[in-house]
């Protein structure tokens, strides 16, 4: 029996201190044996929507930081890199498991999450569903990096220094309903400890939720407020961002788009199912 045949029965391993370097290089980089399952980075929307290059850069980074092993984007929607086109061309000998499918979502979504399950399911390749990105620490990690980048917050909240423009509130508004709002105060609550300032949570698809938000921040003493929207970048709901910050007058950050955290997080969940896929 060749060693290919032989890897996915190997469990993949965290990997020490790479010699291969890296900027981004974190704690979630995994050493995996040759010929496993290809990582499937599921994108909602289609090819032809803008800002869809970002899941691009991110398999990239998954590739080189964090795998070593081949990824993919398959679209949910559209005929160009469809996810379930995707999953055709990857059957395997033996019904091997092709494929483990990370959605590309900050959270669950009940919409995404069954898209994702039936084309899954229907795949001419075995194929796995991973959890979604969060909510997780790199979540709000991501969203901290995303407010420094706009000087909407310290990228350091050890060093002592003055920003005019820092917020000392935030509001963190998720494309969903309630439920969304519910699971996304997770991340609030992480991102408020980074931030050592107060946090609420908001619909991006509520104007009143986002300004009851607001309403309480500056009830806790906030004076200045910033939003952080809670999406990746290709999500329809990323026009709804400047709406939102309008409606209760302040400023805003980018979404998350490709940002290393997330890479690093696809890795995880990848590494996750394909544990939990192989010991069965």
């Amino acid at each position: 029996m060749s060693s290919e045949s032989q890897a996915p029965d190997a469990l993949p391993s965290r990997r020490r201190r790479a010699p291969r370097g890296g900027r981004h290089r974190g704690d979630e980089s995994f050493l995996l044996p040759p010929g496993l399952p290809t990582l499937v980075l599921a994108v909602p929307g289609s090819a032809r929507r803008p800002g869809t290059d970002l899941a691009i850069e991110l398999v990239r980074l998954v590739e080189i930081e964090h795998t070593g092993q081949p990824a993919r984007v398959g679209f949910l929607e559209g005929d160009e890199a469809n996810l379930h086109t995707v999953l055709a061309g990857m059957r395997r000998e033996d019904d091997e498991l092709a494929a483990v499918v990370v959605p590309l979502s900050t959270g669950p979504d009940p919409a995404l999450d069954a898209a994702l399950r039936a084309i899954v399911m229907n795949a001419p390749a075995r194929a796995v569903a991973a959890e979604p990105l969060g909510p997780h620490p790199f979540i709000a990690e991501a969203l901290h990096d995303r407010l420094a980048d706009a000087g909407l917050a310290r990228a350091d909240r050890i060093r002592m220094m003055t920003m005019v423009t820092a917020a000392s509130g935030v509001i963190v508004a998720t494309p969903g309903d309630v439920t969304a709002v519910r699971q996304a105060e997770v991340t609030g609550v992480l991102l408020a400890s980074r931030l050592a300032a107060p946090v609420f949570t908001a619909s991006l698809n509520d104007e009143s939720s986002v300004k009851a938000a607001a309403e309480q921040l500056r009830a806790a003493g906030a004076t200045s407020i910033a939003l952080a929207p809670h999406l990746i970048g290709p999500e329809p709901d990323t026009a709804l961002v400047a709406s939102a910050a309008a409606a209760v007058g302040c400023p805003y950050s980018a979404p998350l788009g490709a940002h290393p955290a997330l890479a690093r997080l696809a890795a995880l969940r990848y590494v996750e199912a394909l544990s939990l896929a192989l010991a069965e």
